[in-house]
């Protein structure tokens, strides 16, 4: 069994999958709009240069995405995209990357739990957790 992420875009998903893809040296590996689908007939033809379908590989995990039909988008809430770095500064590196233009909602930073923690929503809309997680034997720095 395989759990991925699927992210809803308000007509931005061509972009933030580019911009993840260089945030998180990402391959996006599938990119599919309405106006190449069957459905392309029943797709008003302003729409059919939105994402039907993004997929991207980020090392062995996947993140995929679509953009929503105007009439069926929602913000996100409720949730956050979680990522777990192994390294702090490779964490304060993709937290700076996904904070450009969003919104930081607790700056990363050493907690107990972690060498480095931090919440943001990025400028598509879309909340991220960037956790690295400290050994049980680890210190406060």
């Amino acid at each position: 069994m395989q759990l991925n992420p699927y992210l809803g875009f308000n007509g931005q998903c061509k972009a933030a999958f580019t911009f993840y893809a260089t945030c998180l040296d990402g391959e996006v590996i599938a990119m599919m709009t309405y106006g190449e689908t069957p459905m392309a007939e029943q797709t008003s033809p302003d729409f059919h240069d939105k994402i039907i379908h993004a997929r991207m590989m980020v090392g062995d995990k996947m993140l995929m995405g679509a953009d929503s039909p105007p009439d069926h988008y929602e913000p996100a809430k409720g949730f956050h995209v979680m990522l777990g770095i192994d390294e702090p500064e490779e964490a304060e590196r993709v937290f700076a990357a996904l904070a450009e233009n969003g919104t930081i909602q607790m700056p990363i930073a050493e907690t107990f739990w972690a060498k480095r923690f931090g919440m943001l929503v990025d400028q598509f809309n879309i909340p991220w957790m960037i956790n690295c997680e400290r050994d049980r034997n680890d210190t406060l720095e």
